[in-house]
């Protein structure tokens, strides 16, 4: 037998496709010629699975051996070929018998001697196949756990060629997936370690319950960074589908934990003023990495000093804020990415940021001016919440009175609220309020009546509102409304969702 195939999987992005992958051996001067798009790392795949197939005691077959990769106008990125692309060739050169690998996905990179290595992307890799209708693959023993997550696929795993070719040829076992053992929870930072701060404290949680973006502006050591941190103690955890998308990009991005398990908590992504563009909404060579905004996908991403930002960083977050997704187009190829996250900004008043306020500050109006108007308007225009924080006085961070409400207590307002959106808004797809269309809340059944919305119409006529801005507050007021436990938001619902808007008292 001179051709073989053996299926495989690419990825573009967090989509995955089911790949063959063939070899076809011919008489003629031995080399070896691989087709179907290929990237540098797949084109030196010929070289590593040629040391693996000789290291491991398989005979390399000295003809000439032509590999392709359908579909071949699909760019296949990654070493994750290496161990199909050594069964195929092994198959075609009559080495071995690939019935027991028939319908049967393999993916593993190839080391020199012979060893089976992890490779990045295994989890959406293993849910493509799945929806392709395999029911089996063949994976590396570190990323067992991680492909066991898929429900329906029986998944085995392999430490190096000899124990695949000892399985096809012999029929010896493969390894199985180690038991799922629960990991015990670890408690983070809690709401009751904040002092004072009830202002800010009644943002992150109806920030919380309607998936708003923030703006926390104030001096040092008002608590912006605490409040910020906390956020993700109050969001519920991810359901099934959620959890699937977010685990799913942190194994593309080679950042997923020991364990192999779906990440249930949601994620929080806080990078350093200093982070470029590329690390922030991805790229790279070849085939653009996800970013921060997509590792934060279904979290929180917290940009702390952010007018220490560079302008170009922040301004692409724009994109990603409106839509909820990034397309990231490169020469290699693009794809897209999921990036529905909420984005908190904390930034002190100017930049000396003197703790004790006006009376000690050194920096000129203009200064001050030029220093928060590093922030945009048109991204100030996207953050529908913007509170302005004042320093803790000493009461407050001396009380010992234990009044303070802890994060499960709000926690338990947040999601008793989501569940409201998600039941109302269920017929359009959306599950959040921060997720619903201006035009559907414009319309009939969901328009509020002219009374509740009279202040508002005011600030959009005078031009002291935007369009998008008075989408955001009638938004902010529905979450509210679910927050107390209301079927609709009142007059004073909007007054309050206008005052998180502006800072202003109304």
């Amino acid at each position: 037998m001179s051709y073989a195939k053996v299926l495989c999987v690419g990825l573009v992005g967090v989509t995955g496709h089911l790949v063959e992958v063939e070899a076809d051996l011919a008489a003629g001067l031995p080399a070896v010629v691989i087709s179907g798009l290929p990237d540098t790392a797949l084109h030196e795949a010929r070289d590593r699975v040629r040391a693996a197939v000789v290291n491991s005691g398989q005979r390399w077959p000295n003809r000439r051996i032509t590999l392709n990769l359908l579909p071949a106008t699909m760019p296949k990125f990654g070493s994750a070929f290496d161990l199909a692309i050594a069964a195929a060739l092994l198959g075609g050169s009559g080495e071995l018998p690939l019935l027991p690998l028939e319908g049967v996905v393999v993916l593993g990179e190839l080391g020199l001697d012979g060893t089976v290595r992890p490779v990045r992307g295994v989890l959406p890799m293993v849910a493509a196949a799945a929806q392709a209708g395999v029911t089996r693959v063949i994976v590396p023993v570190g990323n067992a756990a991680e492909a066991a997550v898929i429900p329906g696929v029986l998944v085995r795993a392999v430490d190096n060629l000899h124990r695949l070719v000892a399985f096809v040829r012999d029929g010896t076992p493969l390894i199985e997936p180690p038991a799922d053992i629960p990991t015990p929870v670890v408690g983070g930072p809690d709401l009751a370690d904040v002092a004072g701060q009830q202002m800010g404290r009644r943002a992150l949680e109806v920030a919380a319950a309607g998936g708003h973006h923030v703006a926390l502006l104030g001096p040092p050591g008002a608590g912006k960074t605490m409040l910020a941190e906390r956020l993700p103690s109050i969001l519920p955890e991810l359901d099934d589908d959620a959890a699937l998308e977010v685990t799913a990009l942190h194994s593309v991005a080679g950042l997923l934990p020991p364990g192999g398990r779906l990440l249930r908590r949601p994620p929080f992504q806080a990078p350093h003023h200093t982070a470029t563009v590329p690390s922030l909404v991805g790229g790279g060579s070849g085939l653009a990495r996800p970013g921060a905004v997509s590792l934060a996908h279904r979290g929180v991403l917290f940009l702390d000093e952010a007018p220490e930002f560079s302008k170009g960083a922040l301004e692409a977050l724009r994109q990603p804020l409106e839509h909820g997704r990034i397309q990231l187009n490169r020469s290699g190829g693009g794809t897209v990415y999921p990036a529905r996250t909420q984005l908190v900004l904390a930034a002190n008043p100017c930049p000396c940021a003197k703790p004790a306020g006006d009376a000690h500050c050194e920096c000129s109006p203009l200064a001050r001016r030029r220093y928060l108007g590093r922030l945009s308007g048109p991204l100030l225009d996207r953050i529908d919440v913007q509170v302005q924080l004042n320093p803790v006085r000493a009461a407050e961070l001396m009380a010992t009175d234990g009044d303070v409400e802890p994060s499960a207590t709000v926690a338990a307002r947040v999601a008793a609220a989501r569940q409201a959106a998600a039941t109302r808004w269920a017929d359009l797809g959306r599950r959040l309020n921060a997720e619903v269309e201006g035009p559907h809340l414009r319309r009939p059944p969901w328009r509020l009546p002219a009374r509740v919305t009279v202040e508002l119409r005011g600030r959009l006529d005078s031009g002291s509102l935007s369009a998008r801005g008075f989408d955001r507050v009638i938004r902010m007021a529905w979450t509210i409304a679910d927050l107390d436990g209301r079927n609709r938001p009142d007059r004073d619902d909007v007054r309050e969702a206008l005052q998180l808007r502006t800072g202003e008292a109304t």
